[in-house]
């Protein structure tokens, strides 16, 4: 399977995991988060920077994860109601760190939270299959985000 990333160009030649909380994981699991297309890759990058912030230099990165690799996966029937809503971090994060925990798979899949149908892939840098290289960066490509986007004007350009 093939998952991708879209990071600023300076983190886009490693695999690596800040530690940082996020919706599914709490401080200290170092997970990264993937989607199952370029174009949720960069609506989860839209709704998490600042027009500025997209102005930098980005890459997408191509990342395979092996066929045989585990993945646990949470339907989105399974979750309340407003599970996407930021008051409902901490039951998100309650979820991704049993996973993390437990470590039964390398792989977390749950909905994006900004198109529920669509799914997010998040990966444990600390599982064993990480570390055994079932789960690798393929390649990286630049990627710029369209000047519309976040835009005021969103006519600037006219294509």
């Amino acid at each position: 399977m093939q998952v991708f990333r879209i990071c600023l160009e300076k983190y886009a030649h490693d695999l690596i995991a800040s530690g940082k909380p996020n919706r599914w994981n709490v401080s200290g699991n170092f997970v990264i988060y993937t989607s199952s297309t370029r174009a949720l890759a960069c609506l989860e990058n839209v709704v998490h920077r600042s027009s500025e912030g997209l102005n930098n230099l980005f890459r997408v990165m191509e990342i395979q994860i092996d066929d045989e690799i585990g993945i646990t996966k949470i339907p989105l029937d399974s979750l309340p109601e407003n599970w996407y809503k930021k008051a409902s971090y901490s039951l998100c994060q309650k979820i991704g760190s049993d996973w993390y925990r437990e470590g039964k798979t390398p792989v977390l899949e749950v909905p994006s939270s900004n198109i529920p149908k669509e799914k997010v892939y998040i990966i444990n840098t600390r599982h064993t299959d990480f570390l055994n290289k079932k789960i690798r960066l393929m390649s990286t490509e630049e990627f710029v985000f369209s000047p519309r986007i976040k835009s005021e004007n969103p006519d600037i350009l006219d294509l």
